[in-house]
């Protein structure tokens, strides 16, 4: 009979490595792969609308930098109290779901139109004269930032509620439909899930006025 290999210090060492839960990955910036916080910065890219994680080195360099390629996201939101906006100029938009953020985009200069689905992001056609319209009666969306700030409107419950954020947080919200939706009306989940986001949103913002 063949004598066993002594247990030697290493080996316990493989043993516990082979036997410990495996860890989640470690996020990193996607410009300079420095591991990333849970919450950290974004930066996204006009052309074509990439959002990127950044480090907060990394989303200095690109706030100071004029021209620069990547733009940094503001990490903020408010909750518009009196917003003017009829249920015909929201039919008007175009928009097949009560749930979509738009923004400008400074590529082409044209605002878009966005709504969430279990594919992802789908933009949809936006009528710009009704767009004008709403945007006349509500002189805050001209103070959007192009390409980082976004109105996000949700009209999934009987209170509407209307947001100015930061297009992170439209994308999370993207996100959290598309992994949680199941079959063809998305089921319970996800529908708690996009109220949880509502509700945190909510409570974490100030209000503002849609005029000033």
């Amino acid at each position: 009979m063949t004598a066993a290999a002594p247990i030697t210090r290493g080996t316990i060492g493989v043993l516990r490595r082979m036997i410990r839960p495996p860890t989640a990955p470690v996020e990193k910036c996607d410009l300079c792969s420095a591991p990333l916080a849970s919450r950290h910065e974004h930066l996204v890219e006009p052309g074509s609308r990439r959002l990127m994680c950044a480090c907060q080195a990394c989303a200095v360099l690109f706030s100071s930098q004029q021209g620069a390629r990547f733009r940094r996201v503001p990490q903020w939101a408010a909750r518009l109290i009196d917003f003017q906006l009829s249920d015909a100029q929201w039919d008007s938009l175009l928009i097949p779901i009560n749930l979509a953020f738009f923004f400008r985009n400074s590529s082409n200069g044209r605002t878009i139109a966005v709504y969430p689905s279990p594919a992802g992001a789908t933009e949809s056609l936006l009528d710009l004269e009704a767009w004008r319209e709403i945007a006349a009666a509500n002189p805050r969306l001209d103070e959007m930032r192009p390409d980082v700030e976004a109105l996000l409107v949700n009209r999934t419950t009987a209170q509407f509620d209307y947001y100015l954020v930061s297009i992170d947080r439209c994308y999370e919200l993207v996100g959290l439909i598309r992994s949680h939706w199941k079959g063809l009306s998305g089921g319970p989940k996800v529908w708690e899930a996009i109220h949880l986001f509502f509700e945190n949103l909510k409570s974490t913002t100030t209000e503002a006025s849609s005029h000033a």
